[in-house]
């Protein structure tokens, strides 16, 4: 299924949440990133089991054969020093660089609720035009350091955050140097908030530089109430699954970035419980509905 241009990796959120460590807490870093090389894909991302440094990384991956893809970073511009907040950037490329990472995923989570767990996804932060301003300068000086390590800026849109539906991602665009900022595009975070993923892939994937595929179970996820429940709620109501076991189009997707200049990772996710969705079989799951896809 990887190829020069498109390679597959899997995060390791499908088997222990960042935002709720104790989902999925009990798996230790070596089951995690064997049952990924099991599984057949090549690369993966950091989470919460990872070592630190970069030797430490590099040792990890090398027992199972994975590369590393990216990294999740939170920045928080509008609520922190910008400086300190560009060297913590500064910080994470120096680490990634020395793995090997070309890309880190970055969003802005100043006031974020998605890790609230009685926060209603109503309650989520605005920017205001002064926000934007900031944000948009802010994240082109980050671009400037990512470049400097060679590493691609890729701003993750994400739910419960400032930017988080398609008018937010639009106005980020519109502000930013597309050779400072790209995107990485979340399937499952765009259908989310309303907002068509095949659509959103025709018209942006020329500035779309990694991609989550995450998939939705409509049955839970049309019975959310916005008004009342948390993004984490969703979370454990089973709203997310991997490609192939919801109801997001991933062949429309595929063919969107198969007739693409797109060159780099599709790295699938599902934040769900591992207790009610074994990690492994829904690794292997979503590897043979990808392999149909991209063998066609």
């Amino acid at each position: 299924m990887n190829n020069q241009r498109v390679r597959f990796g899997i995060a390791p959120i499908n088997w222990s949440n960042d935002d709720m460590p104790e989902i999925g807490g009990h798996y230790t870093l070596d089951t995690i990133l064997s049952e990924m090389s099991e599984a057949g894909y090549s690369g993966t991302e950091i989470g919460n089991k990872f070592p630190k440094n970069a030797s430490s990384i590099k040792k990890e991956l090398n027992k199972y054969n994975l590369e590393l893809a990216s990294s999740w970073h939170s920045t928080f511009f509008l609520t922190k020093n910008t400086e300190a907040e560009l060297s913590n950037v500064e910080q994470s490329c120096t680490v990634l660089n020395e793995v090997g990472a070309k890309t880190i995923n970055i969003a802005e989570c100043s006031k974020s609720i998605h890790g609230e767990i009685k926060t209603p996804l109503k309650d989520k932060p605005i920017c205001d035009k002064k926000d934007w301003n900031t944000l948009a300068d802010c994240l082109n000086r980050a671009g400037e350091i990512c470049n400097s390590y060679d590493i691609r800026l890729a701003y993750h849109h994400h739910m419960g955050t400032c930017v988080q539906n398609e008018d937010e991602i639009n106005i980020l665009l519109s502000n930013t140097d597309p050779d400072l900022l790209s995107l990485c595009a979340d399937t499952g975070h765009l259908y989310f908030a309303g907002t068509d993923p095949v659509s959103f892939f025709k018209k942006n994937i020329n500035r779309i530089s990694h991609i989550h595929f995450k998939d939705l179970r409509s049955e839970m996820f049309n019975n959310l109430d916005f008004e009342n429940d948390s993004f984490l709620k969703a979370v454990l109501s089973g709203a997310f699954t991997v490609p192939g076991d919801g109801c997001i189009d991933f062949n429309a997707i595929s063919k969107i970035i198969i007739k693409s200049d797109y060159t780099g990772w599709i790295i699938v996710e599902a934040e769900q419980d591992p207790a009610a969705a074994n990690p492994l079989k829904y690794a292997l799951l979503s590897k043979k509905y990808l392999e149909n896809i991209w063998s066609n």
